[in-house]
Formats: structure tokens, sequence, C-alpha cells
């Protein structure tokens, strides 16, 4: 027997929706604006940038991004021509590939950082309280760490 969302249920998943499409949607739109970067643009350069030699396999940054492979390799193609990264061959098993940040991409992402930090701040930190942000880490730990494991369970 299915289990119906109450009324307040029902409000708050509805509200979370709306969040979870508003949010990232308002801080693409800001970066695209400013720097010509989309969020999930930003994403990979941030991964990128937080690796050593500044560059990831292509297909653990697909997982990192949480992007479908062919999602990940059409959105690099794109920084690619762009010249912010480059993709080159792993000559150590000859079957994939690494995304690696150029100096450009590099320069790109430390001017776009401050400007994306702050619509961050305006538009999610600063909205809650020290405490209200916490709960909201701690709840949002909690959600993706159980996705994490059914995503394990089935990859078995």
């Amino acid at each position: 027997m299915t289990q119906w969302l109450s009324q307040q249920e029902q409000e708050s998943w509805r509200a979370w929706l709306d969040m979870i499409r508003l949010l990232p949607d308002q801080l693409s739109r800001e970066l695209n604006a400013e720097h010509c970067l989309t969020i999930a643009d930003y994403e990979i350069l941030v991964q990128l940038s937080e690796n050593p030699d500044r560059r990831i396999r292509m297909s653990e940054l697909a997982d990192r991004t949480l992007s479908s492979r062919s999602r990940l390799t059409h959105q690099c193609d794109r920084l690619a021509k762009r010249g912010l990264i480059t993709r080159e061959p792993c000559t150590d098993d000859g079957r994939g590939s690494w995304a690696v940040l150029t100096q450009e991409g590099w320069e790109t992402l430390i001017g776009a950082a401050p400007d994306h930090v702050a619509s961050v701040r305006n538009h999610f930190v600063d909205l809650l309280t020290p405490s209200e942000f916490e709960e909201l880490g701690r709840i949002s730990r909690k959600i993706s760490e159980h996705l994490k494991d059914i995503n394990v369970d089935n990859a078995d």
C-alpha cells in the first residue's frame, strides 16, 4: 500500500524540487553572463584544478561530475574548442583519455571563482543562518551517501 505524502511533506518536497531546478539555473546564467561558462563547465574546471598536474581521466571526471560519458565528452569538446582544456590519450593503457586544464582554463577559472562564490553566497549560503546551513549540509550528506550506496550496489 502506498504511503502518500502528507500536505506538509508534499509542500517540502515541491519546494526542494523548485530549489534544485532554480538554483543551478541562476548560478549558470550568472556564470554565462559574466564568464561565458555554464555551471557544468565551471565544475569540470574546478575538478581539473584540484588534481595533480590539473588532469583527470575522462571516466573519473564523468563519475565526479555525475555526467554520462557521452555528455561529458560533448562538454569537454566545447571546452577544448575554447582552449580551456585539452584531451590527451592515456599512454599507460591506451584505452582512455585525460582531460587537462590549460593555462587559459586556469586563468578563466581564477577569474570566474570570485563572482561564482559571491553568487553562491547571495542565492544560497547567506539566506540561511549558520546552523541552518550546517543542518542542510548534514541532511545533504545523508541523502547523498544513501544514493551513492545504491549506485555502488547496482554497479555490482
